[in-house]
């Protein structure tokens, strides 16, 4: 029975998106963005729990030729410049065959101009030959600005340009387009229209979508039709404190403890002080995070999705009474944590999965806080810090302090605000005894103080 209730681990939870492994092929000049959406669009996949991972021809490249000299590197008319790519090339996709024969991987993100046809040929030709589905991902860009700001924000921060200054890395990169510009030929409405693609002109101000062939396909397509790259920031905060965190018992629904509200009026402090444009606040259906957001005294939307991890027939027990009561449920639980799911209720993964409206919204939004609890908010912040579906039942949320989370190019910034309200703690660590015959000191090892 218990058995039953474990969701299954990833590589059969992916299967059922896809019967044979993807590879998505990016398309597109140096400076398009396409490392951005690679990194990104491997972060959502691994989240939802499709094993997936980047390929980046760069460094390869740069693995084989360990110092850069100029942009002459990449002309095409440079024979032996060619060669070396071409082996690069080679080498990257007998790893990807790797990753999905020997590792379980269902999709390969690989990330390299692939701006010929010939490029393009040779990947579909391995990809027919190994039985690998193909998507293609092309982003085209020919607005100046944004092409300028992100040669700027990372290519000449590149190991390319380590002992460049600025101007020269600049003109270099430049030269580098022009070489690839000589010889790219975009995908083609016609010519292609046999391939599955999607196109995004400009940062997502315009997509082309060409036979899209499974799940897969249309979940990648969706995502990459919500994601932008304007700055903004996401807070995530717990509600104050509740009168069931302080007695030490999970879930339930009641209002915030004298220190909880406190804590709101801090909150509310600390937002004014941040002056942040056009906020918008989001909560759950629960008292807690709703009496935490009237302290603000301005709109705020309630999402049922954003609720507390449903903890079943364990719903208001401490971990005490449920070691008491349920000792085999409370050992399985430790043994796996992110697929453990409670007696009537829910696990981590079925978590991540109500979840996944809610970070598709937060991607297409600009700023946003966001008011929930200790589980949610761990498998939102294991989303945009790419952490594993192992360390994403442990991540510290405490009580009572803010993350401040800023994406870059290829991450996330996090500051993290404790607003120096006191609060009990409610992170229990992993104990070192796992097992169902482990003795009642040894389970309860690592529980919080509480009433």
């Amino acid at each position: 029975q218990a058995e039953s209730r474990r969701s299954k681990a990833p590589p059969s939870l992916s299967s059922c998106f896809t019967n044979c492994p993807t590879m998505i092929v990016m398309v597109g000049l140096p400076a398009r963005g396409k490392t951005y959406i690679s990194k990104k669009l491997t972060r959502y996949l691994n989240w939802i729990g499709v094993p997936t991972q980047v390929f980046n021809l760069g460094q390869y490249r740069r693995e084989v030729v360990q110092t850069y000299k100029n942009y002459e590197f990449f002309r095409p008319d440079n024979e032996e410049a060619m060669k070396i790519r071409r082996a690069c090339a080679s080498n990257a996709l007998k790893d990807i065959a790797n990753y999905f024969t020997k590792e379980q991987g269902q999709v390969a993100v690989f990330d390299a101009t692939n701006t010929t046809r010939e490029r393009r040929g040779v990947i579909i030709s391995f990809a027919k030959e190994k039985g690998y589905k193909v998507f293609f991902i092309e982003s085209f860009c020919d607005d100046p600005e944004i092409i300028e700001a992100n040669i700027m924000q990372v290519k000449l921060s590149s190991p390319d340009y380590e002992n460049y200054d600025k101007e020269e890395a600049l003109v270099d990169f430049l030269k580098r387009i022009d070489c690839y510009n000589m010889s790219y030929v975009p995908l083609d409405e016609e010519k292609d229209r046999h391939l599955s693609f999607i196109k995004i002109f400009n940062v997502g101000s315009r997509y082309l979508v060409n036979c899209v062939q499974d799940h897969i396909q249309s979940r990648i397509v969706y995502y990459l039709m919500n994601i932008h790259v304007t700055p903004r920031s996401i807070y995530l905060s717990r509600h104050g404190e509740s009168e069931l965190n302080l007695l030490g018992r999970i879930g339930g629904d009641t209002g915030l403890s004298s220190q909880g509200q406190k804590y709101a009026k801090a909150l509310a402090e600390f937002i004014r002080g941040q002056s942040i444009k056009d906020l918008k606040v989001w909560t759950s259906h629960m008292k807690r995070t709703i009496q935490t957001a009237e302290a603000l005294g301005v709109p705020y939307e309630q999402w049922k999705a954003l609720n507390e991890i449903d903890a079943g027939v364990c719903e208001e027990m401490t971990y005490e009474e449920i070691q008491a009561t349920h000792p085999e449920e409370f050992a399985l639980r430790d043994q796996d944590k992110y697929r453990y799911r409670y007696p009537k209720g829910e696990s981590y993964e079925d978590l991540v999965h109500r979840l996944e409206p809610v970070i598709m919204e937060l991607e297409r939004q600009e700023n946003v806080l966001v008011i929930c609890h200790q589980a949610v908010m761990r498998c939102l912040l294991a989303y945009f810090l790419d952490k594993s579906a192992d360390d994403l039942p442990y991540l510290k949320c405490p009580l009572h302090t803010v993350l401040k989370l800023t994406p870059l190019a290829y991450g996330c910034k996090v500051e993290s605000f404790y607003l120096n309200i006191q609060a009990v703690n409610t992170h229990r660590d992993r104990p070192t005894n796992v097992n169902v015959a482990r003795k009642p000191e040894e389970a309860l090892q690592t529980v919080p103080e509480h009433l």
